[in-house]
């Protein structure tokens, strides 16, 4: 009698795997917030040296207090998450869903759609309270929430509506181009999706922007004077300069550009430009046309390229094996004769096995920033630069004492001490 223990299946297997990597992203979260609540509180009593001539006291406890206040919501929004994502896959409800919906609209491409409708709505539902109570709670606490609830309502009935015209259309050519086009339909879907997304980036300015917010263009002649000099200066064209009315939802501060090729333009909040002197929003300006002298703008969109295309060969591989379905929660009868699922599990597994790669793309994010940055005091001032994030870094509440362990993993940007370390050097 063999006491060999036998193989797990591949279904078995898949759902291990996945359980496991979820508590594990679950647990090294929580950890990480830990530390940053626990860096942030010790820190909070004193202004850190490099600091105390231009950040008072009082900017700085209201930064901490924003950031506690902030990752402690953002705990309870990983708590519920893990506990809808368990729902939607292990648990089956993202079986009965689609089982709901086979025996009231039958097998076929509107029932697909129904679907993906229905699995966003429900989401978005589900969603709702944390993203009212961080905007008319915790923003409206710190001064930074402008919008009523009119326009926040508003806001949500424009941004459905857009998603249904838009959203609809290209999930029906996917799941047309997964049904369709043989073993190879991930090339195809993906060549799709690349064209999509290039598109969106010269009809977004134009079109889908003012939809939200109102542009108007630059009138500070001095102002564009200095801007046009500039942007002559590193050699960048633009179709054209905007101020965008972002005091009308949040007294938050930025500037960006948008759009591709010939459609790319610069915008600056309007709280951008209250806040900051001329030759501060040259420097800004200039920290963004780095990224645009360093092609990163560039590299993104070719790194977009590669992921999605490894992304879709990888759903295109997993969608034709049974034990991918019953592995998340989907019975074998129904496996495999509803792309729309694949799509739908594919984007709820995905993010939790790769969470512990998230930390190189925000290291390769924060290099960019100071390759920019570097550009910036080149062609502007060191010392206008250090000025204006220093001003962005007091408005927008962020904190100056971060844990280093939270920035390696979550930070975009690096923070303010190394930033301006960096320029002074």
């Amino acid at each position: 009698m063999s006491l060999a223990a036998e193989p797990l299946s591949p279904s078995l297997l898949l759902t291990a795997l996945f359980a496991l990597a979820l508590v594990a992203s679950v647990l090294t979260r929580f950890w990480l917030a830990s530390r940053q609540m626990r860096h942030v509180a010790q820190h909070r009593g004193a202004v850190p040296v490099a600091f105390q001539a231009q950040i008072s006291l009082a900017a700085h406890q209201k930064a901490a207090d924003y950031t506690l206040a902030k990752t402690r919501v953002g705990l309870l929004e990983l708590a519920w998450g893990t506990v809808v994502l368990m729902g939607w896959t292990l648990l089956g409800g993202l079986d009965a869903l689609n089982q709901t919906l086979l025996g009231a609209l039958g097998p076929s491409l509107w029932q697909q759609l129904a679907l993906l409708a229905s699995f966003a709505v429900i989401g978005g539902l589900i969603d709702l309270p944390f993203t009212l109570y961080q905007t008319f709670v915790v923003e409206e606490r710190f001064g930074f929430n402008k919008m009523t609830l009119g326009l926040w309502l508003g806001d949500l009935l424009k941004s459905s509506l857009l998603g249904a015209v838009i959203g609809l259309p290209l999930a029906a050519l996917m799941l047309w181009l997964m049904g369709s086009t043989g073993r190879y339909w991930w090339l195809w879907a993906w060549g799709s999706w690349m064209a999509f997304n290039l598109l969106l980036m010269v009809i977004f300015p134009t079109f889908i922007a003012p939809l939200f917010n109102k542009f108007k263009p630059l009138e500070d002649e001095t102002l564009k004077t200095r801007v046009s000099a500039l942007m002559a200066r590193c050699g960048f064209a633009a179709k054209g300069l905007f101020v965008m009315d972002g005091s009308r939802r949040s007294a938050h501060a930025n500037a960006y550009f948008t759009g591709f090729g010939a459609a790319k333009r610069v915008v600056f909040y309007d709280t951008l430009l209250a806040k900051l002197s001329p030759g501060e929003v040259d420097a800004v300006l200039a920290h963004e046309l780095g990224h645009f002298k360093h092609k990163h703008i560039v590299k993104r969109i070719v790194g977009l390229f590669a992921m999605s295309l490894a992304g879709f060969a990888l759903l295109g591989w997993a969608s034709g094996q049974i034990w991918f379905y019953t592995g998340l929660g989907v019975r074998p009868s129904l496996s495999g004769s509803n792309d729309a699922l694949a799509l739908l599990l594919f984007l709820l597994a995905v993010p939790v096995f790769s969470f512990f790669i998230s930390p190189l793309f925000a290291q390769l994010s924060r290099r960019h920033e100071f390759e920019a940055d570097a550009y910036a005091v080149a062609q502007t001032s060191g010392a206008e630069l250090s000025s204006a994030l220093l001003k962005l870094y007091e408005d927008n509440a962020s904190t100056l004492t971060p844990d280093p362990v939270f920035v390696k993993f979550y930070y975009s940007h690096p923070p303010a001490s190394e930033r301006l370390a960096r320029m002074a050097a």
